[in-house]
């Protein structure tokens, strides 16, 4: 029978699993390294590989030089963890307000979006809005949907300004653009290659404070690192790729 089959774990069992190695915190933001597969807290991660270039866990060499940009975000975990542990996803949410309030800057759209729909979904029941099994056939229809028609709506959004730095490219007729903050660089080098009928994206560098941006940077990681406490848009500069000697 199926409650023969069902077997329950702590959560003490399996934390070795979930939790970041550097900061023996559940795990936030998840972050694997692609070279070994372990996971960190993205914060933690990067870091400890501003002064080293080896993996916290098994300490193999990410790379020599650039080991920041072979890291990737790991939604799997992250979704994994956050089911896993009651309210820490709840509480990160409430950190992140409370972060952006501090320093007197907007919230972003995905924190303040999450927190009105979690608040009408719990005033419609308490209101007796709607029914349980109306409830339940909506919340798969808008499921079925979401992953037919998966956007990224849900991921925190970054707003960027896109100028051209050089004569050689024109500028963009709308340079004001808003996006996941998992799109990485290269994202971008392919949207203005695009946009401005180039060949190849490989013809492009895109720069944020005059300093060349990584093809697998994402988005989060340049506006964590180069944008850090300043206010939005984040401003990159495009411009012809430079062969450096």
């Amino acid at each position: 029978t199926p409650k023969m089959l069902t077997r329950k774990i702590k959560l003490w069992d399996i934390n070795a699993h979930i939790t970041c190695r550097l900061c023996n915190g559940y795990l936030i933001d998840a972050t694997t390294v692609t070279e070994c597969l372990h996971t960190f807290c993205r914060s933690c991660l990067v870091k400890y590989l501003e002064e080293n270039n080896t993996c916290p866990t098994c300490r193999i060499v990410i790379h020599q030089s650039h080991p920041l940009q072979y890291i990737g975000h790991d939604r799997t975990m992250q979704d994994i963890v956050y089911k896993l542990v009651p309210g820490l996803q709840e509480a990160e949410m409430k950190k992140q307000r409370e972060f952006y309030h501090k320093l007197g800057m907007e919230v972003p759209g995905d924190v303040k979006g999450e927190t009105c729909s979690t608040k009408q979904h719990l005033d419609s029941h308490r209101n007796g809005e709607t029914k349980p099994d109306e409830n339940s056939n909506k919340e798969t229809s808008e499921e079925k949907q979401e992953e037919d028609n998966d956007y990224h709506r849900s991921d925190e959004q970054v707003s960027i300004c896109l100028e051209c730095n050089s004569s050689k490219l024109r500028g963009l007729k709308r340079k004001w653009i808003r996006c996941s903050a998992q799109a990485t660089v290269l994202h971008l080098k392919k949207f203005i290659a695009k946009k401005l009928n180039l060949s190849s994206f490989n013809e492009l560098d895109i720069l944020c404070n005059e300093e060349i941006l990584g093809k697998d940077h994402t988005l989060k990681f340049v506006v964590v690192t180069r944008w850090r406490f300043k206010k939005a848009p984040l401003l990159l500069h495009y411009r012809p790729k430079m062969d450096l000697l």
